[in-house]
C-alpha cells in the first residue's frame, strides 16, 4: 500500500503530458486511459500530439483499435519508468528524513538464493526496519539482471550475470557446481566426480536459460559422445525431489539444498570440470543511478549477512582443488 500511495505522489510530480503518455502506453488506448485517469479523452489526445510535436517523432502506431509503441515510445517509455523510480525513491528518502522509516525495497532473485539466503535476509531486515517494504520477484539469473537494469529492481541476487556498464556488480562470491545424488547412489561414495562419470547415469539438467546450464553445456562440449537426458526443468526444488525420488543426478551450487544435505537425503559431490568449479553469485545494481535510502541500507545489510553466511567459501574450493589436482 505504501508503495502504491508513493506512485500516485510520483505521477502526481511528474508532467500531465508525460504521465498520460505513460498510461496510454501501458492501455493500449486513449479511452482506457481516460477512464484510468478520469481525464477527457480531448485532453490526453492533446499532450499526446503535443508531445509528438514537441520531439519531432511519433510515439505510437494504430494497430486495429488499439495504439502500439513505436521506437521512439518505446526509448520514452523506457524514461518515464526511470523516472517514477527515481521520484519514489525521492520520497522514501523525504519520509527517512521526517523520521518516518518508510520507503520501499524491491528484489529480483534467482530460485536457489529465494529459497533459503533471501528469507533469512529479509526477515532479520524487517525486524531492523518493520516500516519499509518490501518486493521480491523470483526468476531466472538472466531476467533477473534486466529487471535490475530496467529499474524495476532495485537490487537483484543473480549468478553470472552479464557483463553491461548498466549493471554495477557490488558484491559476488564464487561458489563450485556440484552433482547432488541419494546417499544411496552408486556415485555417492566418491570424494570427487567429472561430468563424464555423471553422464553414465540418468540426468535431470537445468533447463536451457539457467546459469547452471550455460556452465554444464560448456563442459558438454568437451566431452565426446552423445548425451542422453533424463529430464530438462526450469525449477531447482523439482530437480532436487527428483534426485531423491528417482535416483537422478541434478547439478546446483550448495545455494538452496542446506536442508537436504544437512538431513542427508541428498549429498553434494564437486566437479573437476574447469567451467564448473566456480558459479558466481552476485549482488548486482543499477550503474545509472544511485540506491535510495531504503534500497541503500537493504543493500548493505545484505553484504554484512552474506559475508558471515558465507565466509569459508573460498577456503572449501582451495581444498577442493588440491583434492582435483591430486587426482589429475
Amino acid at each position: 500500500m505504501a508503495g502504491a500511495k508513493s506512485n500516485d505522489k510520483a505521477r502526481n510530480l511528474y508532467a500531465p503530458a508525460m504521465r498520460y503518455f505513460a498510461v496510454v502506453a501501458d492501455l493500449g488506448s486513449i479511452r482506457a486511459a481516460s477512464r484510468e485517469l478520469n481525464v477527457a479523452s480531448s485532453a490526453i489526445n492533446r499532450q499526446i500530439l503535443w508531445l509528438e510535436e514537441a520531439l519531432g517523432l511519433q510515439l505510437f502506431e494504430r494497430v486495429g483499435r488499439r495504439l502500439r509503441l513505436a521506437q521512439a515510445g518505446e526509448i520514452l517509455l523506457a524514461h518515464v519508468k526511470r523516472t517514477y523510480s527515481d521520484f519514489d525513491a525521492t520520497l522514501a528518502e523525504l519520509d527517512a528524513l521526517q523520521g518516518l522509516r518508510r520507503g520501499t525495497v524491491s528484489i529480483a532473485t534467482v530460485e536457489s538464493v529465494a529459497e533459503t539466503l533471501l528469507p533469512e535476509l529479509v526477515s532479520s531486515f524487517r525486524r531492523k526496519y518493520p516500516g519499509i517494504h518490501v518486493s521480491v520477484t523470483v526468476t531466472s539469473a538472466l531476467e533477473a539482471a534486466k529487471l535490475v537494469e530496467a529499474a524495476e529492481a532495485d537490487v537483484g541476487f543473480t549468478f553470472d550475470p552479464p557483463d553491461t556498464s548498466a549493471l554495477t556488480v557490488s558484491y559476488h562470491q564464487d561458489l563450485p557446481i556440484g552433482a547432488l545424488m541419494a546417499p544411496d547412489h552408486p556415485l555417492a561414495t566418491a570424494e570427487v566426480l567429472s561430468l563424464s562419470e555423471c553422464l553414465r547415469f540418468p540426468l535431470a539438467l537445468p533447463a536451457v536459460g539457467l546459469s547452471l546450464r550455460s556452465r554444464i553445456d560448456a563442459s558438454m562440449a568437451q566431452i565426446p559422445g552423445s548425451l542422453r537426458t533424463y529430464i530438462e526443468a526450469n525449477s531447482l526444488r523439482f530437480m532436487r525431489a527428483l534426485a531423491r525420488e528417482e535416483k537422478v543426478i541434478g547439478f546446483q551450487t550448495e545455494i538452496g539444498c542446506e536442508e537436504d544435505l544437512e538431513s542427508g537425503r541428498l549429498v553434494f559431490k564437486p566437479l573437476t570440470d574447469l567451467p564448473l568449479q566456480a558459479d558466481r553469485l552476485s549482488i548486482v545494481t543499477s550503474a545509472r543511478r544511485a540506491l535510495a535510502l531504503s534500497p541503500g541500507m537493504f543493500f548493505n545489510h545484505a553484504v554484512i549477512a552474506l559475508k558471515d553466511r558465507l565466509p569459508d567459501n573460498d577456503a572449501k574450493m582451495a581444498s577442493t582443488s588440491a583434492k582435483m589436482s591430486a587426482m589429475e
